[in-house]
């Protein structure tokens, strides 16, 4: 079977594959490979907005969601009356033998599985089955995308650090990531006194054992960024010509780290 992968270094959020799967699916009736998505509730191609850092540092990070039409998908051994996979490897949910089937939200881990109130159906992505039928080469989601941070590749065009996503991973997803940034640490460092940023001082990143992780030169407004940290308990050590240095903790075990203005003092 193919993948499906999301680079999010290259999305900008524009909700164009979203869109896509609502307007293939809302008020069309693909049965038995699919009915009609609700307007409201559903979303089986899913764009999360995050949120990231505070003012005056604030990051926009975006990640896909959608079904991974698993090799150990666990609604194939629950209801194979209902559920069956395709010869490409699209899991479908039989929208004529499934209704009523409630039952079957209770097994799928994802929670990319919807249940349908006014059909009593429940519902996922299809991958565009009944398009691919029709000659398509792709699913909407990914035929729309702008930037291609959406593409359908072979097990052998995956990039070696494709990840699925938490709760897909280990059971043979074919939905994978790529890209999703990791921590990261800002500061500003600024003479108080003088009302001017220090350029060219030494910020350095101190791990919990004491080693030196990565070192950066404060840049022309003063600031300096770590990235692609690991999720840690760190020291940032800033060293300036002429001031005392500055050492202050930066835990980013759980969101990323904004030091904001660190007031250097003179020496």
């Amino acid at each position: 079977m193919k993948n499906i992968l999301f680079d999010a270094s290259l999305c900008n959020g524009c909700y164009s594959c979203q869109f896509a799967c609502k307007d293939e699916h809302c008020g069309n009736d693909w049965s038995p490979i699919a009915a009609p998505q609700p307007m409201t509730g559903q979303f089986w191609c899913k764009m999360e907005q995050h949120d990231r850092g505070k003012c005056p540092e604030v990051k926009v990070q975006y990640t896909l969601h959608m079904c991974g039409h698993c090799d150990n998908c666990s609604l194939l051994e629950y209801a194979p009356d209902c559920v069956y996979r395709r010869d490409d490897g699209l899991i479908i949910i039989d929208s004529e033998k499934a209704r009523g089937r409630k039952d079957i939200m209770e097994h799928c881990n994802e929670d990319l599985l919807f249940w349908n109130e006014e059909l009593e159906l429940p519902q996922k992505c299809t991958g565009c089955a009944h398009l691919l039928d029709n000659g398509w080469e792709v699913p909407r989601c990914v035929e729309i995308c702008p930037t291609q941070a959406l593409r359908v590749v072979e097990d052998d065009e995956l990039p070696e650090n494709a990840t699925n996503l938490p709760g897909q991973e280990g059971k043979g997803s074919h939905f994978f990531v790529v890209n999703i940034p990791k921590k990261w640490i800002y500061g500003c460092l600024v003479d108080r006194e003088k009302n001017e940023v220090i350029i060219g001082a030494t910020a350095r990143l101190i791990d919990a054992n004491g080693a030196e992780v990565a070192t950066l030169a404060t840049d022309e407004f003063g600031e300096f960024r770590f990235k692609e940290l690991e999720d840690a308990e760190y020291e940032v050590t800033i060293s300036a010509d002429g001031y005392k240095d500055v050492t202050l903790a930066a835990d980013t075990t759980q969101e990323d780290v904004v030091l904001g203005d660190i007031f250097a003092t003179a020496a």
